[in-house]
């Protein structure tokens, strides 16, 4: 691996509650990382402040923020899969976290809700892959999407890996800040694709709701 360097689980601080965008924290123990992990799915996010925890998610062209407060040790991961809600849909607090405009602001006042102080916040980014050929590089727009709105916000961006064309996965300790990534192969690429597909094909038909480390096998 390459790196780029809580509320308690089982309640709303693990970032579980429809408005956190989070799923019902529960997990799995990791063997090789001696971690509780917690995936992030898309249009999720969870937050965390356990030193026994680690997040995982992967990515094709959605991007994931991990962000960071190192003086209250706590953090949290996002994955959404559009930069902005659409003019022709209705923003604010029942936005899902699929758009990136909505998940990076419950994901930081997440963390903010558990201590964790603005002016402290750090981040790493990953995602924005191009996996589908199509003169809508979404991958891209998501990416330049993040970078804009951490600027914009005034946190400071410690690492990055986002753009080329390959699937990632990403792990991301919440306690220390420590993040990693490894790039899939291609049947993995295939799966993410599917997935990230079918999932924007949903978006059409349902209303919204309220340092890098390379690692091998």
């Amino acid at each position: 691996m390459t790196g780029i360097g809580s509320r308690r689980l089982g309640d709303r601080a693990a970032g579980t509650g429809p408005k956190a965008g989070g799923r019902k924290a529960g997990g799995y123990f990791n063997p090789q990382f001696q971690a509780h992990t917690l995936k992030v799915f898309l249009g999720h996010h969870q937050v965390s402040d356990r030193p026994d925890v680690m997040m995982v998610t992967t990515l094709g062209s959605c991007v994931a923020a991990c962000i960071w407060d190192p003086a209250a040790a706590v953090g949290g991961m996002n994955h959404f899969l559009l930069p902005e809600v659409p003019d022709s849909e209705t923003g604010g607090a029942d936005a899902a976290a699929r758009y990136g405009s909505v998940a990076m602001e419950w994901l930081i006042n997440d963390i903010l809700s558990r201590g964790g102080k603005r002016n402290r916040l750090e981040a790493k980014v990953f995602g924005g892959a191009r996996v589908i050929d199509s003169s809508f590089d979404v991958g891209r727009r998501n990416g330049a999407f993040v970078l804009d709105y951490l600027q914009r916000e005034g946190l400071s961006v410690t690492g990055q890996d986002l753009g080329g064309t390959s699937a990632r996965r990403v792990h991301f300790f919440p306690h220390t800040g420590r993040a990693m990534r490894k790039l899939l192969r291609a049947e993995a690429l295939n799966e993410t694709v599917t997935q990230e597909m079918q999932f924007r094909s949903t978006l059409r038909q349902r209303p919204i709701e309220g340092d890098v480390e390379l690692f091998g096998d």
